[in-house]
């Protein structure tokens, strides 16, 4: 059994006792989360939610915060002697999926 949630403004597909890495969350590492906007359950029956599907629930639990790959941010106008390099990581956040209850 899978489920398409919304995490954050973005779309998931999960499966049960799987794992997904998304934008840093607010909770704290080992804390138990329930995702509620869950917009399609699939597996053997298939239920498409107009937007959500009503009662279905996604339980998963934070196992760690952590950070992205380096992205490296280069700026350069040509002829004037202008170059500026950056980088940054992003904060994600890995989540163990529990149970899909539909």
């Amino acid at each position: 059994m899978y489920a398409i949630v919304e995490i954050a403004g973005r779309q998931y597909r999960v499966e049960e006792n799987g794992h997904v890495i998304v934008n840093r969350l607010q909770a704290e590492a080992g804390s138990k989360i329930e995702l509620d906007k869950v917009l399609m359950i699939g597996g053997d029956k298939v239920k498409v939610g107009a937007p959500t599907v009503k009662g279905a629930k996604v339980s998963c639990t934070v196992e760690e915060h952590g950070k992205g790959d380096k992205v490296i941010v280069f700026k350069k106008k040509r002829r004037k002697g202008y170059k500026v390099r950056n980088g940054f990581r992003h904060s994600l956040t890995k989540l163990k999926i529990e149970s899909i209850t539909a």
